[in-house]
Parts: C-alpha cells; sequence; structure tokens
C-alpha cells in the first residue's frame, strides 16, 4: 500500500510553531522512512510510517532539548492524533531508551524500547537524513552512501550514536532493516 504525505499534516506543524526548517526535515524523514519501508517487502502500516515520522519532532515547536519526545506526545494527544503515532514521538528519542536510561536523562521513568517494525524504520530514517543533511556522505543524487557507512560514521561521530547504548540500538536497527531490505531484493531477481 502506496502512502503520500498529507499538505493537512504539513499545515498541523505550521499552526503548531515548527519551524521551517524543523519542518523540512520531518518531511524528508518522512519520505526516507516511505522509501526505507518499500525497500524491506514487509507488511507496513505505510501511513503509520510516513505520519509517525513526519510528526516525530513535532515538540521541537517547544524545545529542541530531549524532552521535546514527551513534549510533542502531549501536543500530539491534544490535537487528537492517533495513539501509534504519539507512541512514536514520545520513543523516538535516542532510538528507545530503556527505563533506566530515561531516569538518568530526567524524562519520565518508562520504558521507550521501540515494539515495531514501522518505529524502527523511522528512527533509522531520522538518523539516515541527519548524516545525508549534514553533509558527512558526498551523496550528488545517490544517498545510498549513508546506508552503506552507517555503521562507520555512527562509530566516528559521536554526535550520531550518542553513547555506547543508543549507538548498538542503532546499528542493531540498521542491520535488521538492511537484512530485510536483502531479502527483498533477493526475492524480487
Amino acid at each position: 500500500m502506496s502512502y503520500a504525505i498529507q499538505e493537512s499534516d504539513t499545515g498541523i506543524l505550521r499552526s503548531e510553531g515548527v519551524s521551517e526548517d524543523d519542518i523540512k526535515h520531518c518531511v524528508r524523514v518522512a519520505e526516507k522512512s516511505l522509501e526505507i519501508a518499500h525497500r524491506t517487502g514487509a507488511d507496513l502500516d505505510m501511513e503509520l510510517v510516513a505520519r509517525g515520522a513526519l510528526f516525530h519532532d513535532l515538540g521541537k515547536a517547544r524545545t529542541h532539548e530531549i524532552e521535546h519526545g514527551k513534549i510533542g506526545a502531549e501536543t500530539g494527544k491534544k490535537l487528537g492524533l492517533p495513539e501509534p503515532v504519539t507512541a512514536i514521538m514520545e520513543k523516538h528519542i535516542r532510538g528507545g531508551l530503556t527505563k533506566e536510561e530515561a531516569e538518568e536523562l530526567g524524562l519520565p521513568v518508562k520504558d521507550y524500547t521501540l515494539c515495531s517494525l514501522e518505529e524502527r524504520i523511522i528512527i533509522y530514517a531520522d538518523r539516515l537524513v541527519d548524516i545525508i543533511t549534514d553533509g558527512i556522505v558526498d551523496i550528488q543524487g545517490d544517498e545510498s552512501e549513508a546506508e552503506r557507512r552507517f555503521e562507520e560514521i555512527l562509530r566516528e561521530y559521536p554526535k550520531y550514536g550518542k553513547n555506547e547504548k543508543t549507538l548498538y540500538r542503532y546499528l542493531g536497527y540498521h542491520r535488521e532493516i538492511q537484512g530485510l531490505m536483502r531479502k527483498s531484493r533477493n526475492q524480487n531477481v
């Protein structure tokens, strides 16, 4: 199933005060998430992939600090966004925190682990878009270098891996999703 990003959703981001740069980032993450989701060949909720990615940084209308996920999810609930979308907004910080990590960071103590493939694809796409946008790879129309060099980049640039726990979470998502893409390509040959 295909899904297109809705102008009404980008309108919500604007009306809530999300900056144009952050909206551009959210749209790129949604587009990249949909692209990756299609390439996995998995049976996924494409609307959840698109909307979860598009709204993941809604909280940046209020702050760019670590609590933007929590604030975004609260705002999303008030706006009537579906619970699976607001869950992505809340859990996307550092790729899905454990209770212990949340406590260390001063967030509400609970498990933020990413449970669905849709959630993991969005987090993976978010990291890839950051790498591409920051110019870490020379893409010249081909963004695949970010995927090929993902592990190397996360290890070389601490800003993307954050810390050891987060780094290994991201590497796990990368390996899982790349494995699904390889399997899908092999089945279509």
